[in-house]
């Protein structure tokens, strides 16, 4: 048995709680998480657009090659059941797409590049 002390919106509560030794030995252990995949660089000369937060992509609106202007609509993010759109920085010329429609993304996971 273990006993803490918690305390609730000002109010002291004493518990004890019981150690379940064979209940936790018999538990499976968690499963480990998935190795991160390594981001990609921007090319030489080229601007990175990472993704502000993580979230899930719900359309990607330029294709490699691609002349952008400041402001288009690039990539659309949906992160906490909210629609991001992720906008061209600057003019220029979409190098390489990195991500596709569903995908889930990390905040910093580069999404596509600009030349």
């Amino acid at each position: 048995m273990k006993k803490y002390r918690v305390n609730v919106n000002g109010t002291q509560y004493d518990i004890t709680l019981e150690v379940l030794e064979g209940e936790a030995a018999a538990a499976p252990a968690p499963k480990a998480a998935p190795a991160a995949a390594p981001k990609a660089a921007a090319p030489a000369g080229g601007q990175a657009i990472s993704a502000p937060m993580p979230g899930t992509i719900l359309s990607v609106n330029v294709k490699p090659g691609q002349a952008v202007k400041k402001g288009d609509v690039l990539v659309m993010l949906e992160a906490m059941k909210m629609e991001n759109e992720i906008m061209a920085p600057a003019d220029g010329t979409v190098g390489a797409v990195n991500v596709t429609k569903g995908q889930s993304v990390q905040s910093g996971d580069v999404l596509l590049t600009l030349a």
